[in-house]
């Protein structure tokens, strides 16, 4: 049932980066429109940020300043406490915790306090029959969560699949285009901005294991784990591997992929590659990309901005206006209190597998190679040799549907062969 009142709904923001600045740009350039969507005011009360005296673009003069977001986050005059700090400990939990045990509904970014948190606060959320909204904290403006928790509310969901960092796919795109090698493009992203202060939180991929973690509880019906996530950042992708992929028909991405299986949950976040025909393989720059698959309606892609002041405000607001128009329900899209602790599935499905390596030029090598990987049971789908003038040869394989055991058994195999140059890389293949 709906509690929209003709009085303001009053925001607290807390944290005026650029996210903080775009919601207050939002709220000032679109108050009319805001007003006849929701049918109430939308107002800012009180505003609180590590410096009050930072030239940020935009008058703040009219808003009561907290230097505590504690302290804003349980004023009188605030009914929704906009956490854009960021941080999965800290002032940002400290303030959501406030809020909630105030009273006040809370909107957030923070996808880090969610992947870690999630269940605890959503408990403490529903218990209050407060909302916890979250729409910015998942690939920018892209909404993925109001799709899975509404457009699909009716969906078996067997597959959520996605491109989630937009630094990555920049990184990667930059590498496929430029020829350059992955330490120089990182260089050339930290330069223009595009990584975290923690760069690692990009690269190895954390800030995307974050989002899947969030969009898997939702899919499946569990508890967020973020721990349960298989996790492998894009450090050792090379050039060559990006190069060889791509004679071979695929693009190298960071692919995040959960699913349902016999076996349990299957959470991952690493670098796979997905056939250069597929709508993944066309993402380029920074965008990002959600693939959502449903008994029912089949599979569904979300393409848009991962990030940045409009797209991230822009979610936010959604969030803000359900708010307004006096929407509530579950956090995690069903009762906190029915969510299980997901069954991580000691197994991956089958797939196929990209296996690049360096064999010594001697003959018989590659028929050793192709006898180690017969008796760990992977069969060569196909297999590449190019030309060469040094003393090692680069070969290529894309095997048949294996597990990653017996990848992985085969590859410490090959060590015993006396025939390898250097170490193999063995990379997953999606079908999208």
């Amino acid at each position: 049932m709906s509690d929209a009142t003709s009085e303001p709904l009053r925001l607290g923001i807390a944290g005026l980066g650029t996210v903080g600045v775009g919601v207050v740009r939002i709220i000032r350039q679109q108050a009319a429109l805001l007003e006849a969507r929701t049918g109430r005011k939308i107002t800012i009360s009180a505003v609180s940020a590590r410096s009050k005296g930072r030239d940020r673009g935009v008058s703040l003069d009219s808003y009561a300043w907290e230097d505590d977001p504690v302290a804003l986050a349980t004023r009188d005059d605030v009914d929704v406490f906009v956490e854009l700090m960021g941080g999965e400990d800290g002032p940002a939990k400290d303030a959501t915790e406030a809020a909630l045990k105030a009273g006040k509904d809370v909107v957030t970014a923070n996808k880090a306090m969610l992947a870690i948190h999630g269940q605890t606060l959503a408990e403490q959320a529903e218990t209050e029959g407060l909302a916890l909204r979250y729409e910015a904290a998942v690939a920018g403006g892209i909404p993925v969560i109001k799709t899975l928790m509404e457009g699909m509310a009716g969906n078996e969901i067997t597959r959520v699949m996605g491109v989630m960092n937009g630094s990555c796919n920049y990184i990667l795109t930059r590498m496929e285009n430029s020829g350059k090698t992955y330490q120089e493009i990182f260089a050339e992203a930290d330069g223009l901005g595009y990584l975290e202060a923690d760069p690692q939180l990009d690269v190895g991929g954390i800030d995307a294991a974050h989002k899947l973690a969030i969009l898997s509880a939702i899919a499946f019906g569990t508890r967020v784990d973020f721990d349960g996530i298989q996790l492998e950042g894009i450090e050792r992708v090379s050039i060559e591997d990006i190069r060889a992929a791509a004679d071979m028909g695929y693009k190298i991405k960071l692919l995040g992929v959960a699913q349902k299986t016999g076996r349990g949950l299957e959470q991952r976040m690493q670098p796979c590659l997905v056939p250069d025909t597929s709508p993944l393989a066309q993402l380029d720059g920074g965008t990002n990309m959600v693939v959502l698959e449903g008994d029912a309606v089949g599979q569904i892609v979300l393409r848009g901005a991962g990030a940045g002041e409009g797209p991230t405000a822009s979610a936010v607001m959604a969030d803000v206006c359900d708010i307004a128009r006096g929407l509530r329900g579950p956090v995690f899209g069903q009762p906190a209190s029915n969510l299980v602790n997901a069954t991580a599935a000691l197994t991956k499905l089958p797939a196929a597998y990209y296996l690049r390596m360096e064999l010594v030029d001697k003959p018989g090598a590659l028929a050793k190679i192709a006898t180690v990987l017969g008796e760990a049971g992977v069969s060569i789908d196909r297999m590449r040799q190019y030309a060469h003038e040094a003393t090692s040869a680069p070969v290529l394989i894309v095997t048949h549907k294996t597990t990653q055991a017996d990848i992985e058994t085969a590859l410490a195999a090959m060590d015993s062969t006396g025939v390898m140059a250097g170490a193999p890389v063995a990379l997953r293949i999606e079908e999208v």
